[in-house]
């Protein structure tokens, strides 16, 4: 049986996404899911909105501990537009009919608090995603795993098989981007891997 990690992050996130992500690091997380208004600012481009919600969730998630705290954003753009998740089933077809056949970019982006005061990075993705036949988006729907996911797809579940080309980082698009997450832990004095045997 394995060894619960121990406790090093707060992890200002719901998503089992990013805590099994870090969970994969040997991070153990306290998740501490925060509520911050996600209402893009006029003109504000989504690079620049993905940065601010990471900052404003590691900010508030922050709150009354000591430990670091890591907050996160994702969020699927086509041309400037920003598919969050869908609302509706009709809502989730409109957007898996404009992602089908196009290539779009998935921005992440990660803020942690720490000793070293706030430090934050954003990540692009390019997904090119294949044709998507109209039975194919309504039996995806059916699935449920396009409700709570931003652009109405799941590349590490069902919608995998409709993933034609990634460029960049596959963990950014699933939720965080771990090379560059890593290098912000580390900074602040997260220690990665957990506890490992020495090897022979």
């Amino acid at each position: 049986m394995s060894t619960p990690q121990a406790v090093s992050l707060r992890l200002a996130s719901a998503s089992p996404r990013r805590r099994d992500l870090l969970a994969s690091i040997g991070v153990g997380v306290e998740v501490f899911p925060t509520a911050v208004d996600e209402t893009p600012h006029a003109g504000e481009s989504p690079a620049a909105y993905v940065a601010r919600l990471a900052r404003d969730k590691a900010q508030a998630g922050a709150a009354g501990t000591a430990l670091p705290t890591l907050g996160s954003d994702t969020a699927v753009v086509l041309g400037q537009r920003i598919l969050g998740k869908p609302r509706d089933r009709e809502e989730a077809v409109a957007m898996l009919s404009a992602l089908s056949g196009t290539t779009h970019d998935v921005m992440t982006g990660v803020a942690v608090t720490g000793p070293h005061g706030m430090l934050s990075t954003h990540v692009v993705t390019r997904v090119t995603l294949r044709e998507i036949q109209p039975a194919e988006i309504d039996a995806y729907w059916r699935s449920g795993e396009p409700v709570d996911k931003a652009g109405a797809y799941a590349i590490q579940g069902l919608a995998a098989i409709f993933v034609e080309r990634i460029e960049g980082s596959h963990s950014a698009v699933v939720g965080l981007p771990l090379f560059e997450t890593a290098k912000l832990l580390t900074r602040q004095g997260v220690s990665l891997w957990g506890e490992r045997p020495a090897v022979p």
